[in-house]
């Protein structure tokens, strides 16, 4: 199997909870990047338009 890459939007976690999370469920880690943080708050809900 070939590398792929995810980009994941979480509240409350840590990259090591993420991390551990992910090896607990047999996914091997290459990296995790952290590419942008926003400050404040967020919105209660995000939709996908499709």
């Amino acid at each position: 199997m070939g590398n792929s890459n995810f980009i994941l939007k979480v509240t409350d976690a840590k990259l090591s909870d993420i991390q551990k999370a992910l090896q607990a469920a047999g996914i091997k880690v290459r990296s995790i990047i952290e590419v942008f943080k926003e400050e404040g708050n967020p919105p209660l809900e995000e939709k996908e338009v499709k």
